[in-house]
């Protein structure tokens, strides 16, 4: 018993975001067909041999988004708004802070803040799919739900260093891989640790979530990380890695601290103009990483094209 006491006790003292969202709740929001975006945008041609001749046949091209990852920013480490993940860096809570690394006055020109991320496994599962199923054919990710594929708790060495990513051309060049728009930069996404010069902490969030996205969704980084990289095959498309402000690349879902039926890129202010009503108070927020898909259903043994997007 004094070993279960032990054990337990600690996470009894885990506090939860004041903000929180809840597996069923992510489910839910990923019923969205304007986040699903699913459109007919072509042909396939397949070569379909038998001992009787060969022939070509046509498939119908599909693209549709899918949200793989729940990318989550926060201040503090176990402060994950999304309530069952909460625990996955909780054992680190109170070892490592964050939020203001340099508290000055709120109408101050510069502000460091340090936020956690952790990028998961979208829990849709079979509720998205069969959600995507009204729609006719569709395409699958590789992705598993709950499965952590970035926690910045277990990069600590880079992500709080920033070693080797502050002496990357990315990082020392003005204007180079940048969130934002002139008159309302947001952030650079070199070097991809959890320190930020932001007086604006949803903005702050945002770029952290952007730079797990970042790291995730590419191969070879100098990051503890497991990489979401789908290949392409014969008939199937899958999204090429997560850049910054390129409309179709891909596109963000607010789940916390208010939930949203829309998706959006940063800077998402088409949506919203202040972001005021977005604050968290402890500075904890979530996000859905919806990616695009191209696929059609194979009609032959040899892929001959496509036509369209």
């Amino acid at each position: 018993m004094k070993v279960r006491r032990s054990f337990i006790l600690p996470l009894l003292a885990v506090t939860l975001p004041a903000v929180a969202i809840t597996t069923p709740q992510i489910i839910a929001s990923s019923l969205s067909p304007a986040c699903l975006q699913y459109r007919v945008v072509g042909l396939c041609y397949w070569l379909l041999c038998t001992p009787f001749g060969c022939t070509v046949k046509t498939s119908i091209k599909v693209k549709h988004n899918i949200p793989e990852l729940v990318v989550s920013s926060y201040s503090t480490p176990g402060d994950n708004p999304w309530t069952e993940m909460s625990l996955t860096d909780a054992a680190v809570a109170g070892t490592f802070g964050g939020g203001d690394t340099n508290p000055r006055i709120t109408n101050a020109k510069t502000k460091i803040r340090y936020k956690d991320a952790a990028a998961i496994g979208h829990p849709g599962g079979e509720a998205f799919l069969r959600f995507l199923s009204a729609y006719g054919y569709s395409c699958s990710s590789p992705v598993v739900p709950f499965q952590p594929y970035f926690l910045s708790v277990t990069d600590m060495a880079v992500w709080r260093s920033g070693v080797p990513e502050m002496l990357y051309p990315e990082a020392l060049t003005p204007g180079l891989r940048e969130v934002g728009q002139p008159g309302d930069l947001w952030g650079n996404v070199y070097p991809r640790t959890g320190a930020l010069g932001q007086t604006h902490d949803y903005k702050a969030g945002a770029v952290v979530a952007q730079r797990a996205a970042d790291i995730v969704t590419r191969a070879g980084e100098l990051h503890v990380y497991l990489p979401l990289v789908p290949l392409p095959r014969p008939g199937y498309w899958p999204p090429v890695p997560v850049i910054e402000g390129i409309p179709g690349n891909h596109t963000w879902q607010m789940l916390s601290p208010q939930m949203s039926m829309t998706c959006a890129i940063f800077p998402d202010r088409t949506i919203i103009s202040t972001y005021a009503d977005r604050l968290d108070a402890g500075g904890d927020y979530a996000w859905a990483l919806w990616r695009p898909y191209s696929c059609c259903q194979r009609r032959g043994q040899t892929f001959l094209g496509s036509t369209g997007g």
